[in-house]
């Protein structure tokens, strides 16, 4: 039986991972941040060695974007120099590491989805620590394989922390409505919202193909905020008054890309499935959700 070592496993993406690699046979070890910090070299290495795996999973990560603005050495730390530990750990149990990093990395400006080999350009502290975690991979492993994903949103997230995009609109209407005032979402924004049961599968699908490399894993549908929140709300069954708003007149600490949706072209080469429409992901989760809030 294979062995999988996997960090973060318990965000949105984390739980998804341990279901579906349990789901093919793979003998999944977790580490969550409570237990295994990715900043402590030492712990890393011990994690890794002990567990001696195949596949090194990291699904951890520093997200929160705005607030790297004023604390950039903190998302470095565990987005650059975790990746760092991670892939010298990789190194010496010949381990194959799989990656997770952020349409971020480009600056928006191509005005189509991105490929893997367009030129980076990140815009933020955030941007730039996820940019640097895909060098130290590259820089201290042959074959690691680094995924590219978007607005990454599961049924995980009902129960994590910071929850996700379709939990905050959800509880943003709700709270709007009960003050009576429009639920506002930016239009000028344009992403590729990735469902993370799909992202996950589709992740096990190339580690199962020994693909290494960039690989970009998006949900396939380019959108806005505006446009995203407005299926959600219709899946829900709920009409609350939305209105468009803009950059200018929502100004966020960290600038992000105008247009990050991601091509899924290089994967779907090797033959892996196409992601699922947004609507399907939508009204599947929705149903996942309620049923985790019994």
């Amino acid at each position: 039986m294979k062995r999988v070592a996997l960090f973060g496993s318990q965000g949105q993406l984390g739980v998804e991972l341990k279901s579906e690699f349990t789901g093919r046979g793979y003998e999944v070890a977790c580490f969550e941040h409570s237990a295994v910090d990715i900043t402590d070299t030492a712990a890393v290495d011990r994690s890794i060695a002990g567990c001696n795996p195949a596949v090194v999973l990291n699904a951890a990560a520093y997200n929160q974007v705005d607030l790297a603005e004023t604390e950039p050495l903190a998302a470095f730390q565990v987005n650059a120099l975790g990746v760092r530990n991670l892939a010298v750990a990789c190194r010496n149990t010949h381990a194959q590491l799989v990656h997770f990093s952020t349409d971020y990395v480009f600056d928006g400006q191509a005005g189509r989805t991105y490929r893997e080999e367009d030129p980076t350009h990140p815009l933020s502290a955030y941007a730039v620590s996820k940019l640097a975690g895909e060098l130290y991979a590259q820089a201290y492993l042959d074959t690691p394989l680094i995924i590219r994903t978007s607005g990454v949103f599961g049924p995980g997230g009902v129960n994590t922390a910071r929850g996700n995009f379709v939990e905050l609109v959800l509880r943003l209407a709700a709270q709007n409505h009960a003050e009576n005032k429009p639920l506002r979402m930016v239009e000028d924004f344009v992403l590729s919202p990735t469902y993370a049961p799909a992202l996950a599968a589709r992740t096990a699908d190339l580690v199962e193909r020994a693909a290494h490399g960039i690989f970009h894993i998006g949900g396939g549908t380019p959108i806005s905020p505006f446009d995203w929140a407005a299926k959600i709300l219709a899946a829900a069954g709920l009409n609350p008054t939305l209105q468009p708003t803009n950059e200018r007149e929502f100004r966020t600490a960290a600038r992000r890309p105008k247009f990050s949706a991601l091509s899924n072209a290089k994967m779907q080469a090797l033959g892996i499935a196409p992601m699922p429409s947004l609507d399907d992901a939508i009204h599947e989760y929705l149903t996942l959700a309620a049923n985790k809030r019994k």
